[in-house]
């Protein structure tokens, strides 16, 4: 057995060589960070639901022709995922007011918003990851207009989709964070989203008590961590078959 080279480490996930040119290995662990990684901890099973729920919302995306870099799940912790060279933007949709957006506007959270607000975050963590608005985008070189263009309607896009997927399982998106990269095929580029879609990156509310059901739990220090990110996974109809029992690091392979 040779040992897959790793190529990156982030906060919740590693990527490793993949198999194929073209292609990483992307693994799913049980850290949890917030607040800029100022806190960190461990949710046990984390990493095998985030899995299941990002490749089980990555192919609903797929039949209905949004492009990701998804390819297919490996294990109970590893995906298979195309290479993309990532934008370096946090794009945030937001539905109803919550967390920094209540913070910083002074709107009390759950409050509905008028209509979806799509913000743009400079991915950069030694900065913080600061907010920043298209001129700022487009003058730095991060993105193109027309790149802009497309992660704009592709984000409302998947926002439309994912309110009623979530709706019909009684759970309300309050918001959520995509990421996107560009992937070269044959010299044509296209945007694809990228990263995961999981109670890591969305808020999700149980539409009837309000109860949080993603990384807020951890962020505010409510407890249950592990059960609400089960319960999505749970009404989903995706839990896994070791559940948070499968606990084994990064395998090798030939």
């Amino acid at each position: 057995m040779a040992r897959r080279r790793q190529l990156y480490e982030g906060k919740a996930k590693i990527l490793f060589e993949g198999p194929e040119p073209g292609t990483l290995v992307q693994y799913f662990k049980d850290d949890a960070t917030a607040f800029n990684a100022q806190k960190k901890g461990v949710i046990t099973g984390k990493g095998v639901l985030n899995n299941r729920i990002s490749e089980f919302i990555m192919l609903r995306l797929h039949e209905i022709g949004v492009p990701t870099h998804f390819v297919r799940r490996l294990n109970m912790r590893e995906q298979l995922i195309r290479e993309v060279e990532i934008i370096p933007l946090e794009v945030v949709v937001r539905n109803v007011a919550a967390g920094s957006l209540s913070t910083r506007l002074g709107i009390a959270e759950g409050t509905p918003l008028p209509r979806s607000i799509v913000e743009y975050y400079y991915k950069n963590d030694a900065l913080g990851d600061p907010l920043v608005a298209e001129e700022h985008i487009t003058a730095f070189g991060w993105a193109s207009v027309q790149d802009l263009d497309d992660i704009m309607a592709l984000s409302l896009r998947i926002n439309d989709f994912l309110t009623g997927l979530f709706l019909g399982v009684g759970i309300r998106l309050v918001d959520f964070k995509l990421e996107f990269g560009r992937l070269w095929e044959n010299d044509e580029m296209r945007i694809v989203v990228a990263d995961e879609i999981s109670p890591d990156s969305c808020r999700l509310w149980d539409i009837k008590t309000g109860e949080k059901l993603d990384k807020d739990r951890f962020r505010r220090d409510l407890g249950r961590v592990e059960e609400a990110y089960q319960e999505v996974a749970r009404r989903l109809g995706i839990l896994p078959e070791a559940g948070a029992r499968d606990l084994k690091g990064p395998e090798t392979m030939q």
